[in-house]
C-alpha cells in the first residue's frame, strides 16, 4: 500500500510561501514610498525676520557746503583810483583798525554839484539804515529775552512731566534761532555804522571840506574777522559800488544744503541734522534754521533739470578751526520720526500692481499677505495694516517661493 503522508520538504516550502509574498509587498511599498518622497517638493530655505516695534527715523541725504552766515562786500563809496590792496585772503582784520583799501579821489569829480548831491543823499540813506538796524537789534533782543523766560518755564514743566519732549525741544530751538538773529542784527548794525562813516567821508570830499585837496579815502575793516576773498587786488580806476573784497568771520558758519523741492516740503525748522563726509571722524550735529520759500532750477550731472530748495543749517557742536567758507559736506536731515512704531524690513516687501505684498511664514508655509505701508527709510517701513507684531516674514523671497509653498528658515 502506497504511503500518502506529505514529506517534510513539502511542508517547509508551503510554510515559507506567505512570508515570501509579504517580503515582496513590503519591498514594493518601500520603493513606492521612496519614489513618492523623492518626487515631493522639498521646503525652500528662506531668510526670515520678525515684525517688531521700535523707533523709526526717516531722513534725506544730500550734498551741500558751508558758508559764513554774515559776510560783507567792501566797495568804494565814490569813484576814484584804487591803490594796490595791502591785504590778502586769509588775513585777520580788526573792526575800524585794519586798512583794507585806499581810494585816491579825483578833485574835479568831487567838485561836481551832482556828486555832492549824491553824497548827501547817501549820508541820509546810511543814517536811516543805521536807525533801522538799531531798532532790529532792540526787537531781536527783546524777543530773545522772552524766549529765554519761556524756556525756563518749559524746563520746570519738563522736570514735572507736564510738557511733551517735542514742545521742550521746540522751545530750545526757538532760543537758538533767536540768538542767531540777534547776532546777525548786531553784525548788520556794525555794517550800517561803517557805511555811514564811509558816506560822510565821501561827503567831506564832495564839499571840499577836507584839509588837503584830493585827500585819499581810507577804507577800514567794517567788522572783525578775516579777509575771505580779494576781488580787486591791483591798482586801477574804480566806480562806486564796485566789489573789492569780501570779509567775514569763519567762526560764524552755517551749512547750506540744496534739497529737491519734493524733499524740502517735509523739512521743518528745528529738525535734527547729521553732517557727514566733512573730512573728520564723527558726524557733526546741527538744526535746520530756515527752509527758503523759493526754489531754483539746477541741472544735475546727468543733465536732468531739477527744482532745488536751499535749506540752512546751524551747527551745534562745530569744533573751532576745522571748517572754512564753502567747504563740501553731506547732510542727513530728519523729516519724520516716531518712537513705538510697528515696522517691517523693506527687504520683505514687493509690489503687486499698486499694492504692497509680503510672504508671512505660518505653519511651515508661505502665506501671501497684503500690507499697508506708511513712512519708510529704506531699511524699515512703518506698518499701517496687514501685519502684527511677532509675525515672521520672508526677506528677499526667491522665485521658487509662491503662496502656499513649503518653507523653512535658513539657519
Amino acid at each position: 500500500m502506497k504511503n500518502t503522508t506529505p514529506s517534510s520538504t513539502g511542508r517547509t516550502a508551503k510554510g515559507k510561501s506567505p512570508w515570501r509574498k509579504v517580503a515582496l509587498y513590503a519591498t514594493g511599498l518601500g520603493l513606492a514610498a521612496f519614489i513618492v518622497t523623492g518626487l515631493m517638493p522639498k521646503p525652500v530655505e528662506v531668510e526670515v525676520e520678525s515684525v517688531t516695534r521700535g523707533p523709526l527715523t526717516v531722513s534725506v541725504l544730500e550734498e551741500g557746503k558751508t558758508r559764513i552766515r554774515n559776510r560783507y562786500v567792501v566797495s568804494p563809496p565814490v569813484a576814484g583810483y584804487l591803490k594796490r590792496v595791502p591785504v590778502r585772503a586769509g588775513d585777520p582784520i580788526d573792526a575800524g583798525k585794519t586798512l583794507l583799501a585806499v581810494i585816491q579821489s579825483s578833485p574835479s569829480s568831487f567838485l561836481d554839484p551832482r556828486a555832492k548831491a549824491q553824497a548827501e543823499a547817501a549820508v541820509r540813506s546810511a543814517d536811516a539804515v543805521l536807525q533801522q538796524r538799531n531798532e532790529q537789534v532792540q526787537s531781536a533782543t527783546a524777543e530773545l529775552d522772552l524766549a529765554r523766560k519761556e524756556l525756563v518755564r518749559a524746563e520746570q514743566l519738563r522736570k514735572k512731566g507736564a510738557i511733551a519732549v517735542q514742545e521742550f525741544d521746540t522751545a530750545v530751538n526757538h532760543v537758538e534761532m533767536l540768538s542767531n538773529q540777534v547776532g546777525s542784527a548786531h553784525f548788520a548794525l556794525k555794517v550800517a555804522e561803517f557805511e555811514l562813516e564811509q558816506s560822510k567821508a565821501a561827503l567831506v570830499q564832495a564839499t571840499g571840506e577836507s584839509v588837503e585837496s584830493g585827500q585819499p579815502i581810507e577804507i577800514r575793516a567794517p567788522v572783525s574777522g578775516f579777509v575771505l576773498n580779494v576781488l580787486e587786488e591791483s591798482a586801477r580806476p574804480v566806480t562806486p559800488g564796485l566789489p573789492i573784497m569780501e570779509v567775514g568771520d569763519p567762526k560764524d558758519l552755517e551749512a547750506e544744503i540744496e534739497l529737491l523741492s519734493s524733499d524740502a516740503v517735509n523739512v521743518k525748522p528745528g529738525a535734527d541734522v547729521s553732517i557727514e563726509q566733512w573730512g573728520g571722524g564723527d558726524p557733526l550735529h546741527g538744526k535746520v534754521a530756515l527752509v527758503e520759500p523759493g526754489g531754483f532750477l539746477k541741472v544735475s550731472a546727468l543733465g536732468v533739470e531739477e527744482q532745488r530748495v536751499k535749506v540752512r543749517v546751524n551747527f551745534t557742536n562745530l569744533p573751532e578751526g576745522v571748517l572754512g567758507d564753502r567747504y563740501r559736506v553731506e547732510a542727513r536731515i530728519v523729516t519724520w520720526s516716531g518712537e513705538n512704531i510697528l515696522q517691517v524690513p523693506t527687504g520683505a516687501l514687493f509690489r503687486r500692481g499698486n499694492e504692497w505684498m509680503t510672504f508671512v511664514v505660518a505653519g511651515g508655509r508661505a502665506k501671501l499677505t497684503k500690507v499697508s505701508i506708511g513712512h519708510t527709510n529704506g531699511i524699515s517701513a512703518e506698518v499701517l495694516g496687514g501685519l502684527s507684531e511677532g509675525q515672521r516674514v520672508i526677506l528677499h523671497p526667491p522665485d521658487t517661493v509662491a503662496a502656499g509653498a513649503a518653507v523653512k528658515p535658513r539657519p
